[in-house]
């Protein structure tokens, strides 16, 4: 099996302005924090954030936000980060709420490979604007359009050198999903063991999916 463990240096490698990246957890938790560190330490900027929330201004993707190099957000919740309310509100960096369902369903249909999902969440609301209205059985639903992006950062608790990864609790939030749906997967992985210690019945993540792993502990 392929031993896909990478220094956090070469991460830098995938790493461009404007690039989009899909990024894991749930306030902070399940967001790979060395990753952030490295893309925060890259200087890029331009950068389209994926993810369920912003978490705060010191974790999470916050930091990214904090230091100018995000151009776009999109995500559910962005309360709990008060700097993503200010540069929203500023115009300083653009935000696309999405309803959290809505938007675990739009990653899922990236990375089904399907044309996107119907949803009679929003239907009547400022979440239509600019969306095309479907009737079906008499019940009006929205077309939301796949999520993809160019890299996804994960935050693994266990994992094996061929990438199979296993999460932590509240972590596994929105992890799973994005390793599906980007041209690049990256997993920073607390504990590291042997290709066959993993019981295939526990891997969350199979290592098909990882293109590359860091260790938290180099």
């Amino acid at each position: 099996m392929q031993n896909k463990l990478i220094t956090t240096e070469k991460i830098r490698d995938f790493l461009h302005d404007g690039i989009t990246i899909m990024f894991g957890g749930f306030m902070g938790c399940g967001t790979p924090a060395k990753i952030v560190n490295a893309i925060v330490q890259s200087g890029i900027k331009d950068i389209t954030l994926i993810g369920n929330d912003t978490a705060f201004v010191d974790t999470g993707v916050g930091p990214l936000i904090n230091n100018n190099q995000v151009k776009k957000v999109i995500t559910s919740h962005i309360g709990t980060n008060r700097e993503t309310g200010r540069r929203m509100i500023a115009g300083e960096m653009e935000v696309e709420l999405v309803p959290q369902g809505t938007l675990a369903e739009r990653i899922r249909s990236g990375g089904a490979g399907l044309g996107g999902v119907l949803t009679p969440t929003g239907v009547g609301t400022i979440v239509a604007d600019g969306k095309q209205v479907l009737t079906i059985n008499d019940r009006e639903y929205l077309l939301e359009l796949p999520l993809r992006a160019d890299l996804a950062i994960i935050h693994a608790q266990k994992a094996d050198y061929s990438g199979n990864l296993i999460y932590q609790y509240a972590a596994r939030n929105f992890n799973p999903l994005i390793a599906t749906a980007a041209d690049t997967v990256i997993a920073q992985v607390d504990e590291l063991v042997d290709v066959g210690q993993i019981n295939p019945d526990a891997v969350m993540t199979p290592a098909a999916l990882v293109d590359f792993i860091v260790s938290s502990n180099d």
